[in-house]
Formats: C-alpha cells, sequence, structure tokens
C-alpha cells in the first residue's frame, strides 16, 4: 500500500511538472510572436515615417539599411511585384515577390503579416510588410527560433529541474505515506480495544467495519474450535462403545445368552454415528453451497403433508400423534432444503414428546407473511436454554437426547436453512407446557 501511494504521489508530481513546463513554454512562446510581430510593426511604421522610400526614382545603390548581424530584412516591393531593393541580397537576384501572402495583404488592406518555418534551420521567420503612399510595400523580417528549439535549448535546465522536484516529491510522498498510514496501522492494532476512538472522522466508518469483522473472525474461529471439539467428543463416544462391546465378543467374555443385546447396543451405536455423520455432511454442504443454491416456487402446504406422511410411522412407535392444518401456500426456496427443515422440526417434537403427546403443524399467512408453525406439548425447552438450541451440538438434556438418537445438530441445521432462505425463526416454549417454533418465510 505504501509503495502504490508513493509511485502515485510521484507519478502525479511528474504529470503536473511537466504539464506546468510545457504550458509554459507554449505560453512564453506566445508571448513573444506577439513581441516579435509588434516590434516589426514598429520598424515597418518607422520606416514609413522616415519618407525614405516614397520616390522609386533614387539611387537604391546608395540605400544602406544593412546591420551587423542581419537582425532585420528590408526588402522594398514595386507595384508590379518586382523587388525594388533588399538589404540582405542583391535586387536582381529576387524573383517576383507578388504571390507572397503578406504582399497581396499590404496591396489589399494596407498591412500584410506572415511566419514561414524553416524545417533546416529550426527558425521561424516573421514577415510584415506595409503599404507606402506611392503605391509600393515595404516589408521588413527577422528570424526567430522555433518552438522545437527554445525547447530543445532549455531541456537540459527543465531537467535539472524535473529531477530536482521528483527528488523533493519522493521525500514529500515518504512523508505523507507515512502521515496516512500511521493512522490505520495503530486502529488495526487496537482493533480489540472498544475504548479506541479513530483519529479521523473519515475513518470511523471503516473502523467500526473492522471492528464487527474482526469480533465475526474470532466468533468464527472459536465457533469452529468448539466445532472441532463438539465433534471429536460426539463421535468418541459412540465408536468407544462399539469398540468396546466389540473387544469384549472378540475375546469371548460375553455369555451367549447376552451377545444378542450386545450386537443391538454395537448396532445402535453406529446407527447414531451415522446420524452424526449424516448431519455434518449436512451442515457443511450448506455452508459451502449456499450461494449456489437454486430455488422454485412450490406449496409449502403440500410439501409439510409430504413430511408429515414420511414420519408418522415414527409418530406412531412413539405413541405421538401429528394432525396438519392449513391451507396451499406457495413460496420461492429450495424444495429440498423446506423438507429438511420440516423432517427436522417435526423430528424434534416428536423425539422431545411424552406419550400420548400431540404435534400440530399449520401453514397460514400471518402479516402478509407465509408461516410454518409447529407446536407440541413436550417437555418443553428451559427459558435459560432458548438462546442456545439452535448451537451445534447444544442439548437441553443430553440423556434423553442421546437416548433417542438426537445428535444436537438438527436445530442448527434448521437454523442455517432458515438464514439461507432469509426467513425468521422464533421459538416460544416452557418446561412441562411444549414447544412452538414458527418460520416466518
Amino acid at each position: 500500500m505504501k509503495k502504490k501511494i508513493n509511485l502515485r504521489i510521484v507519478g502525479i508530481a511528474i504529470i503536473a511538472v511537466f504539464a506546468t513546463v510545457i504550458g509554459t513554454t507554449v505560453i512564453y512562446y506566445s508571448l513573444f510572436q506577439k513581441q516579435v510581430r509588434a516590434d516589426l510593426s514598429i520598424s515597418a511604421k518607422l520606416l514609413k515615417d522616415t519618407r525614405y522610400f516614397e520616390s522609386v526614382n533614387i539611387d537604391r545603390d546608395k540605400i544602406d539599411l544593412s546591420t551587423e548581424r542581419d537582425e532585420l530584412r528590408v526588402t522594398w516591393i514595386a507595384k508590379d511585384g518586382t523587388v525594388l531593393y533588399d538589404n540582405d541580397t542583391s535586387a536582381e537576384l529576387l524573383t517576383n515577390h507578388n504571390n507572397r501572402p503578406e504582399i497581396q495583404d499590404a496591396f489589399n488592406k494596407g498591412v500584410g503579416e506572415a511566419v514561414r518555418k524553416s524545417d533546416t534551420m529550426h527558425k521561424n521567420t516573421f514577415y510584415y510588410a506595409v503599404r507606402l503612399d506611392n503605391g509600393t510595400v515595404l516589408r521588413v523580417a527577422t528570424n526567430a527560433q522555433s518552438l522545437r528549439s527554445v525547447f530543445l535549448s532549455v531541456a537540459p535546465f527543465i531537467g535539472l529541474i524535473i529531477l530536482s522536484i521528483i527528488s523533493v516529491c519522493v521525500v514529500i510522498s515518504h512523508l505523507l505515506t507515512k502521515q496516512l498510514i500511521k493512522p490505520i496501522e495503530v486502529m488495526i492494532s487496537n482493533l480489540e480495544n472498544s475504548d479506541y476512538e479513530s483519529p479521523y472522522k473519515e475513518l470511523e466508518p471503516v473502523c467500526e467495519m473492522l471492528k464487527s469483522q474482526h469480533i465475526d473472525i474470532l466468533g468464527a474461529a472459536k465457533a469452529r474450535q468448539d466445532f472441532t471439539a463438539n465433534v471429536s467428543h460426539e463421535l468418541k463416544t459412540p465408536l468407544t462403545a462399539i469398540s468396546g462391546y466389540a473387544e469384549l465378543l472378540e475375546e469371548g467374555m460375553v455369555e451367549t445368552d447376552k451377545q444378542k443385546h450386545f450386537y443391538k447396543e454395537i448396532r445402535k451405536n453406529a446407527d447414531r454415528l451415522f446420524a452424526i455423520i449424516n448431519d455434518i455432511i449436512q451442515l457443511s454442504e450448506l455452508d459451502r453451497e449456499e450461494h449456489g443454491i437454486s430455488f422454485e416456487k412450490f406449496d409449502l402446504y403440500e410439501t409439510v403433508v409430504e413430511c408429515v406422511n414420511a414420519l408418522s410411522i415414527n409418530a406412531k412407535l412413539s405413541n405421538i400423534s401429528i394432525n396438519v392444518e392449513g391451507e396451499s401456500k406457495f413460496i420461492h426456496a429450495n424444495k429440498d432444503l423446506i423438507k429438511e427443515l420440516v423432517e427436522n422440526l417435526l423430528q424434534n417434537s416428536i423425539r422431545y414428546n411424552n406419550p400420548g403427546g400431540k404435534v400440530s403443524v399449520l401453514v397460514k399467512t400471518i402479516d402478509n407473511s407465509t408461516c410454518l408453525i409447529v407446536q407440541d406439548n413436550g417437555i418443553g425447552i428451559p427459558a435459560v436454554d432458548q438462546q442456545r438450541v439452535f448451537e451445534r451440538f447444544y442439548r437441553v438434556d443430553k440423556s434423553r437426547s442421546k437416548a433417542t438418537g438426537g445428535t444436537g445438530l438438527g436445530l442448527a441445521i434448521v437454523k442455517h436453512i432458515v438464514e439461507i432462505h432469509d426467513a425468521k425463526i422464533k421459538l416460544d416454549s416452557a418446561p412441562g407446557v411444549g414447544t412452538t417454533i414458527t418460520v416466518i418465510f
């Protein structure tokens, strides 16, 4: 980050320097051209005012307007374009000037200007012509450096200035970057400090966001750590039991009439092991595929009826009656996950109920939202445990949960499915009264 900021500041400085140099050079040259034209205009008018060229019959050999360094070229042109006098070259050697634009303008308008470039000499020749009272034209001209030659002549000085400015900018950018980054580094190092306040108002939202993300990351890390520990513990229990029973059978330490009981215990623990593994796989798939789950429109009531029919045998074996009420309500969701949700809620209502208990399932609309309500008159959940029953592997009654085959992951799966569908879940329960769980789509 520091390197990027430094490079960008230096880059901006270089662009600014070049833009300033080019802009200044162009403006300077434009002013220089105006000054050259103004000087030529004054020179032409002064020569005109001398009335030295009013008579075409004067002895032109006696005219001497030469300068030491040819700073000013004077040319006198007759009405037909013939050169009468030139202080730089013999008039007889010069061609007719009637086709020169500045001469034509002078004949037609009184004055004329032109600039002609010399690519080989890298110079510009400025011409200014004025018409005299006798109809002839007097033209003055001077050479000046072109924009390119001006720029090349000052290029070494510009290069030194640019290097100096870039060097200064590198130092300044380093200091500025250090000042900009330091509060952020301090802020990051104080994410766990709730009393820390951001040095800049602009950083307050970022600071709050980073604190929130930091807390979430720590929470997620702790949750993963707890989940790993819980998984190890939950898997260890049935595996230890299976290993123990199998070892006793292998050593021949179990009487024949009791072997059937041991085989039954091995199968029961194996079933429990498979149930835990299946629920863990289900949770991991939900975590991995949360953003790739497909949704469709289907009848929630019809899906609930299918789930109730599938679990009716389990309910009868536990002497539990299930009643379904409601009407057709279509929702946009993943049908397989909703079936998983309904089955988990029903299994919990059957598992944690009393013999002869009842389970009611209702599908209806509440405040323009489709709701699924699963109610039982079972053992209920104490208020102190109601906030934690959706945690993974949390059980209110551990002995009963294990005896009935519960893995402690059913409501965690339910909560995850609810979150995937942007739904809400409400729990209302009391010991000895029963439990009501409402899912609002």
